[in-house]
């Protein structure tokens, strides 16, 4: 007899999200790439929406692409009503509404800055990276280390398959990831009490884990630039600011990097940031999270439900705090 262990982050039928909604917007966006289409052909120009950066339209064909079957959820999608207004963007305002002042990022040219231990250094345009990698949608759980939560249909490819690009040398142990830097384009950065720009990192064991995801798109379009754009991490088993946005240098080192808000307090935002329900934070519990768009109250599971994908990860590293 065959028996099917469902893993932590699938979802009965029951939850989905209609069909029929979810198809509807891809048929919407179906008719955009045909304005686009009919633009190469001197027809009207397609307009970048809201939030979308001044480059969208430069890989919007891609969109929407292939849904992978293997990274279901357990609860219905976040309308986009509601996640693309409620977001963390510090180079924007430490406010949830980022989107008006995000309109300023500009993505277009955007080149990505590969190097560190790797065996050649080189720069890659945004647009020839997209079209490099095979991109295909993923349902994520999203959960933000102030207890909110959401659950979101990214577009992008593994990261592994960056790293694989990149070809690190055998010292490498890391990967450090960091923003922009750009005072003229983000107010925020102005603010000289944060350690600017804003800097990420993984273990190179974590980078390859299957679950680890480079966001080009959310919604079946480009990224919005208050989601990151054009190109941000996902690792959904870690709490949200570690999924870095608007990533345009990756580096590979053999030294743990120091990253932006362990800089600003380690003892609340420390390097491995694991969700986990059994560990408070410093101000508040881990226990629950406000879903959003619901206002739904669910109970937090131990690496936001990835468990059976990440946990063999962190044998052995018992000592280190794992969970803040």
């Amino acid at each position: 007899m065959h028996i099917k262990v469902k893993r932590g982050w699938e979802m009965p039928e029951r939850l989905a999200t209609p069909e029929a909604i979810f198809l509807n917007r891809r048929a919407l966006l179906g008719g955009s790439l045909g304005m686009a289409a009919a633009s190469l052909a001197g027809g009207p120009a397609l307009a970048a929406l809201p939030g979308e950066g001044t480059g969208a339209v430069k890989t919007a064909d891609l969109y929407p692409a292939r849904q992978n079957p293997a990274y279901a959820l357990d609860r219905a999608v976040t309308p986009e009503r509601y996640s693309a207004d409620y977001n963390n963007f510090y180079e924007y305002g430490t406010n949830k509404t980022v989107t008006p002042g995000s309109n300023a990022l500009k993505v277009q040219p955007w080149t990505i800055k590969i190097d560190g231990l790797v065996e050649k250094p080189f720069e890659i345009g945004f647009e020839d990276l997209a079209r490099k990698m095979a991109l295909e949608e993923r349902l994520y759980r999203h959960r933000c280390v102030e207890a909110w939560s959401m659950a979101v249909p990214w577009t992008g490819f593994p990261l592994s398959a960056l790293v694989a690009l990149a070809k690190p040398t055998g010292d490498a142990k890391y990967i450090q990831m960091q923003t922009f830097m750009d005072k003229a384009m983000a107010p925020g950065q102005r603010a000289f009490f944060y350690p600017w720009p804003y800097t990420e990192g993984l273990t190179l064991a974590e980078a390859n884990n299957e679950l680890a995801f480079m966001v080009t798109g959310v919604y079946g379009k480009p990224l919005l630039n208050q989601f990151g754009a054009p190109l941000r991490l996902a690792v959904p088993w870690k709490y949200g600011f570690k999924s870095v946005k608007s990533i345009n240098r990756i580096t590979f080192t053999a030294e743990r990097p120091k990253t932006f808000w362990e800089g600003l307090q380690a003892s609340e935002y420390g390097f491995w940031a694991n969700v986990n329900p059994a560990v408070p934070h410093p101000r508040w519990s881990q226990a629950s999270e406000r879903v959003l768009g619901t206002d739904e109250r669910v109970p937090t599971l131990i690496y936001n439900g990835y468990g059976a994908q990440v946990a063999d990860l962190y044998k052995g590293l018992e000592k280190e705090r794992l969970f803040v």
